[in-house]
């Protein structure tokens, strides 16, 4: 017998959320073959069995928390089917038989406990046709109770070792008492209103926890300022094609731009570049820029490296590859850690103006905006419709100072409405 643990995942990851089981009991797996997703803080992970065999047990059940080190299931090596049924329906006639001897010794038991004996015994034969895991039979097993009677919550009907403990249990409105609940009823005389409650993922509890903790722990303050973006949307017009052309497809965006000038800035303005670590302060001389990108599950931040050593094409290949290995749940843990400023841009959801929080242990973040005409005033006579963008730092008042927030976003300001001082960045 091969056991399948939780294997190591990361300094700060200690446990993890079984997603999903890709593999059932009495499935047979090959070696290094995925038989489970389980998702952590930060990403999904596939888990391996590192032996070939069938898969005899399952020891956790999907939604269950498992920490690194947990023996999660057992593969059978020699790869012969579980005998767990047997060894069941031997427990059950087991229990059978023992019913007499009890009903002899317990015969002044209460009228309640006769009354469920037969049908037990009764329902024993559907028992077989319920679909339940290994943990809710075992369960079942153990308080006398017939499989068949318990109602699943699980829609597909698989009965599990919480509905086992629920069984009996009366719901918790029916619990209430009764006064809290009548004057709603004799003030409105409608009935209640339709609520759909759910279990917040474990990646959004992470997220609410961690921006709970950035809110409490930093003096965030905010900054503005707003960008004429009419230079480099003619620039990108005019190039697009033939970037696109030279670089094997990769399309020319805004965010390559902002990247650019937010590393000239951040050389400028080394504390932007910062974070804090106990009494000392960390200055960063590397530019791994975190890019924010939204998925189902919530937000996400791969981070691109190096983005001081990389051309355009680069940037806008591995920020266009971070997003996709995002919305396929393939980012892995060194994709999402290390990032030293991170940028966000909520303007592709139509946003005119955010101020954003703060990434971690970061010092700053950079928000980008939706671009809308606005009139401008070119000079003391003359107005112009321009595609302006509102663009906002977020920073830790703490590390950064007013007059270096404000020359931070000023700097981003001035090369992106002077793109070609861009290429002279490098």
């Amino acid at each position: 017998m091969a056991e399948v643990k939780v294997p190591e995942l990361a300094e700060s990851i200690t446990e993890g959320t079984i997603a999903t089981w890709l593999k059932q009991k009495g499935d047979y797996v090959e070696k290094g073959e995925n038989i489970l997703e389980l998702e952590t803080d930060k990403v999904n992970v596939e888990v391996i069995s590192e032996e070939a065999g069938t898969l005899t047990e399952l020891k956790a059940e999907e939604g269950d928390t498992v920490e690194v080190g947990q023996v999660i299931a057992i593969v059978d090596e020699s790869g012969k089917a579980d005998s767990s049924d047997e060894q069941a329906s031997e427990s059950s006639s087991e229990d059978e038989n023992s019913q007499p001897e009890q009903k002899k010794e317990e015969a002044p038991a209460k009228e309640e406990t006769k009354s469920e004996e037969p049908a037990t015994s009764e329902s024993s034969s559907d028992d077989e046709h319920v679909v339940a895991t290994p943990s809710a039979r075992k369960m079942a097993r153990e308080k006398g109770i017939s499989i068949s009677d318990i109602n699943a919550a699980d829609p597909r009907g698989l009965v599990r070792s919480q509905d086992v403990e629920n069984h009996g249990i009366k719901p918790a409105e029916e619990k209430a008492p009764k006064q809290t609940q009548q004057p709603k009823a004799q003030d409105s005389g409608k009935p209640e209103k339709p609520v759909v409650r759910e279990k917040l993922s474990r990646r959004r509890q992470t997220i609410a926890k961690r921006l709970l903790e950035v809110s409490q722990n930093t003096a965030m303050l905010t900054t503005f300022n707003e960008v004429d973006m009419t230079n480099l949307m003619e620039l990108r017009k005019r190039k697009k094609e033939e970037f696109q052309e030279r670089h094997d497809g990769t399309r020319l965006g805004f965010m390559s731009f902002f990247t650019k000038a937010s590393v000239a800035a951040l050389r400028k303005y080394p504390a932007v570049n910062a974070e804090i670590d106990g009494d000392d302060l960390v200055l960063k001389q590397f530019y791994d820029i975190g890019v924010a990108v939204s998925t189902e599950e919530g937000l996400v931040v791969p981070v691109v490296r190096d983005c001081d050593r990389k051309t355009f094409a680069e940037i806008e290949s591995g920020i266009a590859d971070m997003a996709k290995k995002a919305q396929n749940k393939k980012l892995g843990l060194d994709d999402m850690t290390g990032g030293s400023f991170t940028i966000t841009n909520g303007g592709v959801f139509g946003s005119l103006m955010s101020t954003p929080i703060i990434n971690g242990t970061q010092a700053a973040i950079l928000g980008m905006h939706t671009i809308q005409k606005r009139p401008v005033a070119i000079d003391d006579e003359n107005m112009e419709n321009r595609p302006m963008m509102y663009i906002a730092l977020s920073y830790d008042h703490r590390i950064i100072d007013g007059r270096e927030a404000v020359g931070f976003l000023k700097t981003i300001k001035d090369l992106v409405e002077n793109p070609e001082d861009l290429l002279l960045e490098g």
